[in-house]
């Protein structure tokens, strides 16, 4: 895990080391062990790095790394670099290093942009091909490592300079402009949104491009032309593995079952220390279940987030987890104080606005692993999306059942209702599920624009100028997977995603998923609804897997609480309301926010409340800042 950045430029003058030194020095926090700066002999490529040394701790894994005629910057892991050494060596490759950093570029060399398909991890990548003089890019399927560029342009269609970097900090560094993005603003405080669910380039400035995940860049450097691909599209009619007999329950929970053993077990090698963070609820849980299972014994540590006197703290149910698998368990008792003490700290890094104060927890839960020696963490991120963890999706699979099979909804309602998994279920529930698909999502989009167009605290000058009912885009759904495709692809999951990273490599600390591991997900996606939703509980697949590893208490619980801290309580304190505040009236400065916000009443709201205004102001006020 590393930072990566660099400039490209057909001109000489403008690919110039000391400025890619300053870029990586914004990046410092990424790579605290090592770092180092490359120039072709034309100085039209400058490539840079800073290190986090994971996997082979020798200096001679530094990089730019060279390889053939290849040389690479690159970001993140490939948890399955033992099995492609070993095929690449017996095609008659050489290796000098125990790193993955050196398989990527013979894969490279053997399979050209396909070696991407054979990989299974998390990167950001570039590599020059000094020979050809061309450069490659790509970015992992969900999006775990991020990449961000900008491209100035001498004429239409070549490049006066391209520069990239793990962070948009790194931009800035190297004088980038700073043009913020208005319709993603808008969209944000109205709505909650920090993404465009149309464009997945798009970032909240206007001069500063997302590589979307899976896809890579072809980049021509004499030229000045850049080409963008996609690599990777997560298939759901059928599975990279057979699925031996769909109706058998037993044969699709062991295939499950083994598939998040082999990703777990890939995402312990590591030599450094490897830890996991445990909230206390199903998934992460079940990934200390699964490392306990695939691991040698050895001391292991989990980190902990603690809200005390607060009834959604979920302290006990991981104590009972640690205990269980003898684990050395760090609680991180978190107050308002603490928010307060790094509310600014955290905004820096995550440069963009975020949804509510778990960042904050995640980002102090991050932090006491380094402190304590960790610098590698497992997570169970990924989970919701792809098994159907959250509530909204448990109306969805009713809807479906109530229009396709009226027997099992009759069942089904009342004991999703019993568990808590369903919030609530009236007359708007029954009209949506006769609506056409395609219908209900142009209904659901027309519904955010009327929500945005009431909200009377934006300035109208502000909102006519950047409102685009386009970028309120509703997926069509059919059934509850659709909706679980469209937050793991397109909209929902790659947030998260960011807010991981910047949290984790803050303190030089790698988060893995093995959730993610494309494999798992695409059997997943290959499976029926009821492996999702079966029996009045979201999840079942995961919990009949972890059935036999975990306590009924962590396995079957009912309800669904999320990563959720005391942000309502928090609110109500006197210099989080002064924040607030000072946020609402830089807003109303800077011409979005109408002055008459200024007087109403600050309303405190929990983590995960739908109307958080007073929420995103305090975090949108970190752009202009």
């Amino acid at each position: 895990m590393c930072g990566i950045a660099g400039i490209i430029s057909p001109y000489e003058a403008l690919a110039q080391p000391a400025k890619v030194r300053s870029m990586i020095h914004a990046l410092a926090h990424r790579g605290p062990d090592g770092e180092g700066v490359w120039s072709n002999d034309a100085h039209t490529v400058c490539l840079g790095h800073k290190r986090l040394a994971i996997v082979d701790l020798n200096s001679s894994a530094n990089q730019p790394m060279h390889y053939l005629h290849y040389v690479i910057v690159y970001n993140g892991e490939i948890y399955n670099y033992i099995e492609l050494k070993n095929e690449l060596h017996g095609l008659g490759y050489q290796f000098t290093t125990q790193s993955d950093t050196e398989v990527v570029l013979a894969a490279f060399d053997c399979w050209g942009s396909a070696c991407l398909h054979k990989f299974d991890g998390m990167f950001a990548m570039v590599i020059y091909d000094q020979k050809s003089n061309q450069i490659f890019a790509a970015r992992d399927r969900f999006g775990e490592k991020p990449f961000y560029y900008h491209a100035e342009y001498q004429e239409r269609g070549k490049f006066k300079q391209l520069l990239f970097a793990s962070e948009m900090k790194a931009l800035w560094a190297a004088q980038v402009p700073k043009w913020l993005n208005g319709t993603m603003v808008l969209n944000y405080l109205t709505l909650g949104y920090t993404q465009n669910p149309l464009k997945k380039t798009q970032s909240f400035f206007n001069d500063i491009l997302s590589l979307p995940p899976g896809h890579c860049l072809f980049i021509q450097p004499a030229a000045g032309k850049i080409q963008l691909k996609k690599w990777y599209t997560l298939a759901t009619a059928s599975s990279a593995l057979t699925i031996d007999d769909i109706d058998n329950e037993q044969s699709v929970i062991a295939q499950f079952k083994n598939l998040l053993a082999q990703s777990v077990e890939k995402r312990l090698r590591s030599h450094v220390s490897v830890g996991a963070s445990l909230s206390g609820g199903l998934d992460s849980s079940a990934i200390v279940a699964f490392m306990a299972k695939c691991a040698p014994p050895r001391s292991q540590s989990a980190f902990t987030a603690s809200f005390p006197g607060f009834e959604k703290d979920e302290t006990a149910f991981a104590t009972t987890v640690a205990e269980q698998f003898h684990l050395k368990h760090h609680i991180v008792p978190i107050s308002v104080n603490d928010w307060i003490q790094h509310w600014q700290k955290i905004s820096y890094h995550q440069e963009e606005p975020v949804q509510s104060s778990s960042v904050v927890t995640q980002y102090l839960v991050y932090q006491c692993a380094r402190q304590q020696g960790v610098k590698v963490l497992l997570d169970g991120q990924g989970a919701d999306e792809i098994l159907g963890g959250y509530k909204k999706y448990t109306h969805w699979h009713l809807q479906y059942l109530l229009k396709h099979n009226f027997n099992a909804f009759k069942k089904a309602l009342p004991l999703f209702q019993k568990n808590e998994f369903v919030e609530t279920w009236g007359i708007k529930n029954y009209l949506a599920a006769w609506y056409r698909p395609d219908k209900l999502a142009q209904k659901l989009q027309l519904h955010a624009a009327a929500q945005q167009q009431k909200q009377g605290f934006i300035h109208p000058d502000f909102f006519l100028q950047h409102v685009n009912i386009d970028t309120l885009m509703k997926p069509v759904v059919y059934k509850a997977s659709d909706l679980l495709y469209y937050n793991t692809v397109h909209f929902g999951l790659m947030e998260l995603l960011r807010y991981a990273d910047r949290n984790s490599m803050a303190h030089g600390c790698e988060v893995r998923l093995p959730f993610l591991n494309h494999t798992l997900v695409e059997f997943v996606f290959a499976l029926p609804d009821a492996y999702k939703f079966n029996n009045g509980f979201t999840k079942w697949l995961l919990r009949k897997a972890s059935n036999d590893l975990l306590p009924p208490s962590i396995v079957w619980r009912p309800n669904k609480i999320g990563f959720e801290p005391p942000q309502q309580v928090w609110m109500q304190h006197k210099a989080m309301i002064e924040l607030i505040q000072s946020s609402k009236e830089l807003l109303v400065q800077k011409g979005v926010l109408h002055k008459k916000v200024l007087a109403q009443k600050i309303v405190p709201q929990a983590a995960h409340a739908g109307n958080s205004f007073n929420w995103r102001y305090l975090s949108a006020a970190t752009l202009f800042q």
